[in-house]
């Protein structure tokens, strides 16, 4: 997606932070009963409202772009360890495993398999009789 690209307008198209609730209704409420005067109620949540955009403005302006430019590094090494380390290393195991599996299958069937069909018909010659 290029720059040209980005949504200005949904800026969470898949969600990620629906659990972040900074307006004013989320954080500040007051009870029946406890109610300020309507002109505080209404200074109170434009001065919130101004406070929480300008210092998110300023925070945004100067720590924005640099934590970006962390968070993209560290994206594109995950996404590079994962591509040329993690899944062919895996992949590698899985192989192996695979090759194990089989050589231990046939070393039991070989060794263990007669054994254990001489003792099965052995012992399936046994009659128990109830006197």
């Amino acid at each position: 997606m290029s720059a040209k690209d980005v949504d200005l307008v949904n800026r969470d198209p898949n969600s990620i932070n629906d659990h972040v609730q900074v307006a004013f209704e989320d954080i500040i409420a007051e009870p029946d009963g406890a109610h300020s005067p309507d002109c505080v109620w209404k200074l109170a949540h434009t001065c919130f409202s101004c406070s929480r955009n300008v210092c998110y403005s300023i925070a945004a302006i100067f720590c924005g772009c640099p934590l970006a430019i962390c968070w993209g590094c560290e994206f594109a090494g995950l996404a590079f360890n994962h591509v040329w380390l993690y899944t062919p290393c895996y992949r590698a195991f899985v192989m192996d495993c695979g090759m194990c599996q089989k050589f231990f299958g046939t070393c039991l069937q070989c060794c263990f398999g007669p054994i254990c069909e001489t003792c099965g018909l052995f012992f399936s010659n046994i009659v128990v009789k109830k006197h």
